[in-house]
């Protein structure tokens, strides 16, 4: 089974840690005591346990048992459950690391569910334990600071992502061009990116929901931070909007600059072809076994020298000028 991280809150103070999963009902049988239990890598076993001790609904279990959850929020008579990504980007890898992160809230009790040990917790209790006052409001703020460092792991993600297109915007006019190495992992950086946008809009629908006045899931005095991590959601997938026309534009310019470049050789290469052209059909013609003036002769030969000279010069001077060589 997996071990599970255990803490038991009254007032906001935490007075017990890492107690056995099998005294949660103990310590919510006092009244002015919330609990929180965390998962990492749990298994079916471990779930049902919690889950037939808190009464946890089957289809939210079922959801957090399966990978692949997109961030959203459940109802249900009993709880809430929260699905999010938590998502770090690594330029010189290639890929967008996720992290699945799901939750069970209640008034009393937040369980927390990891598929992965890629998000640890430590921000996330840290963040608890420098506002007592609000974690006094009860699983909300356990939620919320949950949902924070989520986000500001998002930030981090979109400077990442910022700071490589920086970089590629600039080196798409180098004269060398890109080797298949560079193309792939261009290709693998978008995809990244519209893999975060994919966690990153959905995430804003979530904390819009878990904000409708109507549904009374947030007390009013942690309305405003919902409203502020809401707010930096906004600027997430602005921002990752942002990148993705910012992409598609640098793609476009590649491409266009590939074509003018390859313009440019076949310019030049033509160029160069019409002017090895001229003395091959000066000598051709001169090299018919025909009489015509000058055959045979020296003077022929002298002739055909400056047509070849006049003609291959005067196409150069003129190919110059229009800077096709």
């Amino acid at each position: 089974m997996a071990a599970a991280h255990t803490r038991a809150y009254r007032a906001g103070e935490v007075v017990a840690t890492d107690f056995a999963v099998a005294d949660v009902s103990e310590w919510l049988a006092q009244p002015d005591v919330i609990v929180w239990v965390d998962y990492c890598q749990p298994s079916a076993a471990d779930l049902h346990e919690i889950a037939s001790e808190l009464g946890l609904h089957e289809l939210a279990v079922e959801d957090a048992l399966a990978a692949g959850q997109r961030p959203k929020v459940d109802r249900y008579p009993t709880h809430l459950f929260f699905s999010c990504h938590a998502a770090k980007v690594n330029a010189t890898i290639d890929g967008l690391d996720e992290s699945e992160v799901n939750a069970f809230v209640s008034e009393r009790w937040f369980i927390t569910v990891r598929k992965a040990d890629g998000f640890p917790l430590d921000e996330v209790t840290s963040r608890w334990d420098r506002s007592p006052d609000l974690a006094a409001l009860g699983t909300s703020f356990l939620l919320y600071g949950l949902i924070d460092a989520v986000v500001d792991d998002y930030f981090d993600t979109v400077q990442a992502f910022d700071e490589f297109y920086d970089d590629v915007s600039a080196g798409i006019f180098d004269e060398k061009p890109l080797d298949p190495d560079q193309q792939r992992h261009w290709f693998q950086m978008r995809q990244a990116l519209v893999r975060f946008h994919r966690l990153a809009v959905p995430m804003r629908e979530a904390i819009s929901n878990l904000m409708r006045r109507d549904r009374n899931s947030v007390p009013e005095g942690l309305y405003p931070y919902y409203q502020d991590v809401y707010d930096h959601i906004l600027r997430i997938t602005e921002s990752t909007d942002a990148l993705r026309d910012l992409v598609t534009t640098i793609v476009e310019t590649n491409l266009s600059l590939r074509d003018y470049r390859q313009n440019q050789i076949m310019k030049k290469v033509t160029s160069w072809a019409g002017i090895i052209a001229v003395p091959t059909l000066v000598t051709g013609f001169y090299g018919m076994n025909l009489p015509f003036p000058g055959f045979a002769t020296h003077r022929g030969f002298h002739l055909a020298l400056v047509l070849m000279l006049c003609l291959s010069g005067g196409l150069y001077v003129i190919f110059r000028r229009k800077d096709w060589l």
